[in-house]
Parts: C-alpha cells; structure tokens; sequence
C-alpha cells in the first residue's frame, strides 16, 4: 500500500466549537484563539492539562506564532505545531494531529484558528501576504484577492463555460443553507436575480461572489476513538486526508489545483468512492474555487462543473447539499478559520448537532481546503473524510 493511504487507526474528531463571528471587533487574535481554547476544554469536559497537543493558525497572530501562544495562555503541550497556510490550515493540522496522536506524541490535540478583524486589518495582511502579491499584484494597483480571483474567474469561464448564474446558484443556495443557522452573518435570502445585478468588484466577480472578512475563531480535538467514549465525546471518524502544495506548477493560470493529484490515494484510504459522499464543505471563499474542488475531487471532470451545477441544488434538504452552514460566502471568512469552518460543520452533521438544517442520514462527509493565493494561483489543498461513529457505507463504483 502506498504510504499516503495509509489508514488511520480509530482517529476522531470531537467537541466542535465556534468563536461567533463579527464584522470587526478590537480584540486581538490571541483572545479569538484562547475563546476557541477555552470552549474546547468546556464542551469536553476536561481539564487544560489534559491538552498536550495543540495546532494553531492566524494571519493577525503576528509577532507571536503557536509557541509564542502557548505563554499567553499557560499551556505547556509535547506537541506542537503552527501551520500558516490559510484555508487549507484546517485539513493540514487535522492530518499531523492523526499522525501525532497515532505515534503517542499526543493524547489530546487542540486544532485551532482564528483572527481578528480590525477596522486597517485586512488592508495591512493583504498587504504583505507574499512576495508574489507585492510584485505582481500592488504595481496594477489590484490589492487584495479579489483581482487574482477575477483573474482566474475569468479563465475558467472563458475555458470551460461557465455562466455568472452558475456563480450564482451556488451562491444563492449557500445563502438558503444559512438562513436556520444563527451564526451566520448573512441570513437575509439572496435571490439570483439580486446577485447578478449586484455591483462589480472586479470583472466578472460580483458583490456576491466576495468573501467577506471578519474576526472569529473555530477548533476542534484530535484523539483516539477510546479516549473519546472514555470522555463520553460525541465524535466523527477520520477515515482518510490527503494535502498537497504548489501541485500543477507548471499550469500558466491555475484551473485545477492539488486534490487532483491526490484524490485516488484519498478515496482508496477510506475505502469509499466520490458517489458514496452524503455532503461536501468545500472552501469557497469565490464561487470558483468550489466548481474546481468539486471537478477535482472527482465528482464531474473537469469543466463539466457548469454542468453540474445546472443538475443539482447544493442546498442541505436538497441534492448534493454543499456548504451546510452557509460556508464562508454566508458565514464569514474569519482570515485563517476560513478551512477550520468546513471541519466543524462536518462533524457537526455527522454527530447530529449542526447549527442549522441537518442533511438527512448523513454518513459521510468530505472537507476541502484552500489557501494562501498568489498573483495566479493558491499553493495550498487539502481534504479530508470523515464518518458518523456508527460505521461507513458501503463502497460505490467510481
């Protein structure tokens, strides 16, 4: 077997938790991180002691970083790990926590992120994000994402056909998903009329298609299902992860990106095939970005997106419930929690316990990260699987 299907060995995920979201707040990153810390003890019933593993990521943590944290809050972990890697933070910690708690590095990881969202907060970060952004993005005047992912919003309609109301299904039914859930920033219904005439931002992305930062926070524990019924955890079953950077290097403008690389190994791990996957929280801080994961995870070809789109509804009680909470486009993009927000909601649904609308006999579920665009292209991916506690399906044919 190839060692990046290698099957982990009765790993969960328990005690999701959410930092509720704001537009912006004065606190600072560190009181976002201890928050999700401190829910985490409090939803698990366990002592901060009993955490001594523990993944941290955030944009506006800065100076310090996770080691630099744990002083802050007075925790003194075996394990370590800061992963600044944006949307894909989340599946990144996620796969090294495994990997820890299955070495006996770690009994208990904590994986968290979060940032705040002062007033010049996003100017400042966008500002000196990469090395790529600053010379070539900031001498077009483009600051930000939103010239990049216009940029590679166009390539994929020009190339592929898609339609500003493909963009808009997906965003509109996101914006359906949100409204039963009470952290949502957005539950106010989007109609697809409203979205296309919507104000530019950067051709051809519209007001909707834009993520909208804000400060929050999300986390989760990593640890052994017999620790998890020992501490009486509702908890779902990491069955397979993959991660992969830079994948495609050689692509002049990205289309696809690194789960195709690697979706084989990530099916073949959990012993499941793409047609056996009940709901998928896909990072989507652009409607773009979903069609792609959605091609390169293996549920259409690729450019058969738009297709797809047009045959299916993505809303939870719908077919193909995509983005349950609302994803980032409804909820928020609380910076480096942007990917932490897909694992919640996964395991969320797979325990019964979702925010809003639950997908019916949820099973399994899949989680897609994203992160840390340059001028053309994002370096970072990422995905997961997980289960309900009660046991997986039966593999489908590919």
């Amino acid at each position: 077997m190839r060692d990046a299907a290698r099957p982990y060995e009765d790993i969960v995920v328990a005690a999701p938790v959410t930092v509720p979201y704001t537009r912006h707040s004065i606190k600072s990153a560190h009181w976002f991180l201890a928050q999700a810390l401190a829910r985490l003890i409090h939803s698990a019933r366990i002592r901060k002691t009993d955490i001594d593993g523990l993944a941290v990521s955030s944009f506006t943590l800065s100076p310090d970083t996770a080691v630099g944290f744990t002083q802050h809050i007075g925790l003194s972990p075996r394990f370590l790990e800061h992963v600044p890697m944006g949307g894909a933070s989340a599946i990144v910690q996620l796969r090294r926590a495994a990997r820890a708690v299955e070495a006996g590095d770690a009994h208990i990881v904590a994986c968290i992120a979060g940032d705040t969202n002062h007033v010049d907060s996003f100017r400042l970060n966008a500002a000196s994000f990469s090395r790529f952004a600053r010379d070539a993005v900031y001498p077009y005047g483009s600051g930000g994402p939103n010239g990049s992912f216009a940029l590679l919003t166009a390539h994929y309609m020009r190339v592929f056909g898609a339609t500003p109301q493909d963009y808009g299904k997906l965003c509109v039914a996101q914006r359906q998903n949100a409204l039963t859930n009470p952290l949502a920033l957005f539950r106010k219904e989007l109609s697809l009329q409203e979205y296309l005439e919507a104000r530019p931002i950067a051709d051809p992305i519209r007001l909707f298609d834009c993520v909208m930062p804000c400060a929050g926070a999300d986390g989760f524990l990593v640890m052994r299902r017999a620790m998890a019924k020992k501490l009486d955890l509702a908890h779902a079953r990491l069955l397979a992860a993959i991660e992969r950077h830079n994948g495609y290097p050689d692509d002049p403008i990205q289309f696809r990106g690194g789960w195709a690389l690697d979706r084989a190994a990530l099916y073949d791990q959990a012993g499941v095939s793409p047609k056996d996957i009940d709901f998928l929280e896909a990072y989507d801080d652009y409607p773009v970005m979903t069609l792609m994961q959605i091609e390169d995870l293996g549920f259409c070809g690729k450019g058969e997106g738009p297709e797809f789109v047009r045959r299916h509804s993505f809303t939870t009680q719908g077919s193909f419930p995509l983005n349950t909470s609302g994803g980032q486009l409804s909820m928020g993009q609380a910076g480096a929690a942007g990917g932490h927000l897909g694992v919640v909601e996964a395991v969320r649904q797979l325990i019964g316990m979702p925010l809003g609308a639950q997908v019916g006999k949820a099973r399994l579920g899949l989680v897609s990260g994203f992160g840390m665009i340059n001028y053309d292209r994002g370096l970072c991916s990422g995905a997961a699987i997980l289960a309900a506690p009660g046991g997986r399906k039966k593999r489908g044919k590919r």
